[in-house]
């Protein structure tokens, strides 16, 4: 009988509902049995739809902390607290899961692998975007040297209309900026990964705050209050890794553009290309000629036939608990977040300085 994994979540708030409790209800090896946040009815909330028999529910992380019996934490907080809350859990010898980006600053992100290596325990970071089927055929495209020497590629997380102004979203103290940080961190981390290039050599930054200021703007959540919002409304890098591969980010809320999308990569290899702009699209040359190729994710096409396969939070959840069960490796581990935050921190700080940001100098 497969052991049962105690696993708490602390923050009960949008990401925590809308991912973490739906997937984890689905895995047979989890039982949730401790619940906290500093609004207590969303912890109760929580508890009462997602918990097991007995399970409790803590206005204090640090008081949850003490629960011996508790295997597994899941951080769902803003990006402020996710280094403290992550590395008191690790030190409390709990295996820790942490929205992302992994912290508001890479300074924090270090401390937290630090703490892992220290403590033993394992530190994955939400970037869920590496379970959807586009992404996971396209890295095993991308592992197998299908594309060759990947060279260049863009990263794509922008949308025309869409800032998020419920939460803190638009707090730069809590978060520590806006589309970039919330959106562009999963459009980089996809890259790097299809990529595996983890060596970035010098930034190139810059963040906008054009559309922010203005008065009752169209958006899909409403209108939102300028005076509320302090982080950019979009910002845009270009990374040179120490290969000499390149790579344009570009992040937005609000921007006026008609090619939206997020979570989206280009590539660009010495044996083909691929980008995520129209379904999972590879192309190449072949006989001197050249070629595109869709390719069919799911069971489209396929009559009377629905696939069944999981989405991309319930794949991360599976494979962070039998990471833990196995004792292996998490398929995001917390080296390669930390670069994804150095890589975010250098945009910003490069933005503000106007100057390229170089790494081991």
């Amino acid at each position: 009988m497969t052991k049962k994994l105690k696993v708490a979540i602390i923050g009960c708030g949008g990401i925590a509902n809308g991912k973490h409790l739906k997937a984890l209800s689905k895995i047979d090896s989890v039982e949730m049995t401790a619940f906290c946040d500093i609004i207590p009815e969303r912890a109760h909330k929580a508890a009462q739809e997602y918990g097991s028999e007995g399970a409790k529910v803590y206005e204090d992380y640090k008081e949850l902390l003490q629960d011996g019996s508790i295997d597994v934490v899941h951080v769902c907080t803003p990006n402020d607290s996710h280094a403290e809350i992550s590395i008191a859990a690790l030190e409390a010898g709990k295996h820790v899961m942490c929205e992302k980006p992994m912290a508001k600053t890479a300074s924090d992100a270090r401390r937290m692998l630090e703490a892992a290596k220290r403590t033993g325990k394992k530190l994955t970071i939400g970037y869920n975007n590496r379970f959807r089927q586009d992404s996971l055929y396209l890295q095993k495209l991308c592992a197998d040297g299908e594309l060759g020497e990947i060279y260049y590629a863009k990263a794509h997380a922008l949308r025309r209309r869409a800032v998020p102004t419920w939460g803190v979203f638009l707090d730069e103290d809590k978060q520590g900026g806006g589309p970039l940080i919330d959106i562009g961190t999963h459009a980089l981390d996809l890259t790097l990964w299809m990529m595996n290039n983890y060596k970035p050599k010098v930034v190139l930054g810059t963040a906008f705050h054009k559309l922010s200021q203005k008065e009752n703007a169209a958006n899909a959540w409403g209108p939102w209050d300028p005076s509320k919002f302090t982080v950019e409304d979009s910002a845009f890098g270009m990374i040179t890794m120490e290969n000499g591969a390149t790579i344009v980010l570009e992040s937005s809320w609000a921007l006026n553009t008609l090619q939206d999308g997020e979570a989206k990569v280009t590539l660009c290899g010495t044996e083909g290309g691929a980008d995520m702009l129209d379904g999972l699209r590879i192309n190449g040359e072949k006989h001197g000629k050249l070629y595109q190729t869709q390719v069919q994710l799911g069971g489209k096409g396929v009559a009377f036939y629905d696939s069944k396969e999981e989405n991309d939070a319930v794949l991360e959840a599976r494979s962070w608990i039998n990471a833990i069960l196995n004792d292996t490796d998490p398929v995001v581990t917390p080296e390669q977040a930390l670069v994804v935050s150095e890589i975010l921190e250098a945009i910003y700080e490069s933005s503000r300085t106007g100057k390229a940001i170089y790494f081991n100098e």
